[in-house]
């Protein structure tokens, strides 16, 4: 991932962050840094870049001129996403950090004085974005917070995948305390139980403890991870036929747009944030049609199991496009793996898998799922989801998990398909899944024979109801 950052100060923006971490993620190659003085674009002869603003007032205004010279310098006229920093945008989430680190580029512009000139803000911005509700003296500090907290999600950064998924705000808890050597330090020994090597048993009292932090410490997130329990829980009495909704609020992905205890059953409609596709599950068509009326702009999908939602949906200029079953591991058990050749995919396998999976990419292609294109493998390949068997040294397939939480895009050489290979890669990703307390499940075509056998070699219970992916017609 690279990183433009469009500043008065460049000198400070790599002072700060080629050191620690970050230092050593730029000396691996994991992240780029360009920090652009602004300066160098001005065609004012002693390097001025300020102005007086229209109307008075206090202070001086940044010109739109250098700034926008320095961004067209940056981007040679592609598409380039561009946040200002600034008080007066949105708050910057680690929600919103994930979504900024599946980027490929992204460009920081750092204000100072009283502002910049509207018209290039206009011009050159896609998100107006704000650390915190207080004001700097300039836009660089906040721009190193978002670096650091953006740059540390790229695969390969913290040197360990998990790292990101067990700290403070995953899945709206507080980190768990933590105890290092000694076994006891000033008469205060460490938990019994971190020393018993019981791995379930430390989950356990680790989400017991991150609870108890998040409901002294910061009740407002409590409520939330309050509300998702709640939901799931709602939601299990039919575990096989909810099994995406309950893992999608389980992780921490999940909004509850609507839902309605009171009326029993399991009215519910939640929209995934990360992969924009609503999720909807309705016992009567007065339900559906209040679930409808509130699906967020940029849900794209929609994923429904009620006949009678694909017909409120239509209405809405949702249209089908894919019937499947939906099938879970519900075991907490690994599976055999019997090919041990299995590797996380790079970006040097980008062409391949593009080129076995992607619509009109290459001669020979799986069934190609909703939502799945080049840009989507290239993303989850830099989120380290794509994993790849080889046999004899040479890649020979692969698959891994949707942004959703699903596990599917499954592709093996026709070569490779009758010694075990698809199940080996599977049973892989499933292992995977487990490892991080969660409940494998996957959307398998109706029609795929060979995907629904495999499913029931492995073990996986399929749910009772087909499920229906919608898309809206409007959306290319």
């Amino acid at each position: 991932m690279k990183f433009h950052v469009l500043t008065l100060f460049p000198e400070m923006i790599t002072r700060g962050l080629t050191s620690g971490i970050m230092g050593r993620a730029l000396e691996k190659g994991l992240i780029q840094l360009n920090a652009v003085n602004i300066r160098d674009y001005t065609q004012e002869r002693h390097g001025k870049v300020d102005d007086y603003p229209y109307g008075g007032g206090a202070g001086m205004l940044m010109q739109a001129q250098p700034i926008y010279e320095a961004y067209e310098a940056v981007t040679g006229g592609k598409a380039v996403r561009t946040v200002y920093l600034t008080p007066q945008g949105e708050r910057f989430t680690q929600q919103k950090a994930a979504e900024l680190a599946e980027e490929e580029e992204l460009i920081l512009l750092c204000g100072h004085y009283e502002g910049i000139d509207e018209r290039v803000l206009e011009e050159i911005v896609t998100d107006y974005i704000s650390i915190g509700d207080y004001v700097l003296t300039g836009g660089e500090l906040a721009g190193m917070v978002m670096i650091d907290a953006i740059a540390r999600l790229v695969p390969g950064v913290l040197g360990n995948e998990d790292s990101s998924q067990e700290e403070s705000f995953f899945n709206d808890l507080l980190e768990y305390p933590q105890y290092s050597r000694p076994e006891v330090w000033r008469g205060k020994a460490v938990p019994e139980v971190l020393l018993s090597g019981d791995h379930r048993q430390i989950r356990a009292w680790r989400l017991e403890r991150s609870k108890e932090r998040t409901a002294l410490r910061r009740p407002d997130l409590y409520g939330k991870y309050q509300a998702r329990q709640l939901a799931v829980k709602q939601l299990a009495s039919d575990k096989r036929n909810n099994i995406h909704m309950m893992e999608s609020l389980s992780r921490g992905r999940g909004e509850i747009l609507y839902t309605n205890i009171w009326a029993g059953g399991e009215n519910m409609a939640l929209y995934d944030h990360d992969s924009g596709i609503c999720m909807l599950t309705a016992e009567d068509p007065k339900e559906g049609e209040l679930m409808a009326g509130i699906l967020p702009e940029g849900g794209e999908l929609a994923v429904i199991s009620q006949p009678f939602l694909e017909e409120i949906l239509g209405k809405r200029g949702y249209r089908p496009i894919l019937r499947c079953r939906q099938a879970l591991y519900t075991q907490r058990n690994p599976l055999p793996v019997r090919h041990k050749d299995i590797r996380r995919l790079s970006m040097d396998s980008l062409e391949y898998v593009c080129g076995h999976y992607c619509p009109d990419q290459g001669p020979e292609k799986a069934d190609c799922e909703p939502g799945v294109d080049r840009e989507y493998i290239r993303q989850r390949i830099t989120a380290g989801a794509m994993y790849g068997i080889f046999l004899e040294g040479k890649l020979a397939g692969f698959g891994g998990i949707h942004r959703e939480g699903s596990f599917g895009m499954l592709y093996v050489e026709e070569d490779s398909r009758r010694i075990g290979a698809g199940a080996s890669l599977e049973a892989y990703i499933i292992n995977r899944m487990l490892e991080k307390g969660w409940t494998p499940y996957c959307h398998i075509f109706e029609d795929n024979q060979a995907s629904l056998r495999l499913q029931e070699k492995l073990g996986l219970y399929f749910a009772s109801k087909t499920f229906l992916w919608m898309k809206k017609s409007t959306c290319k």
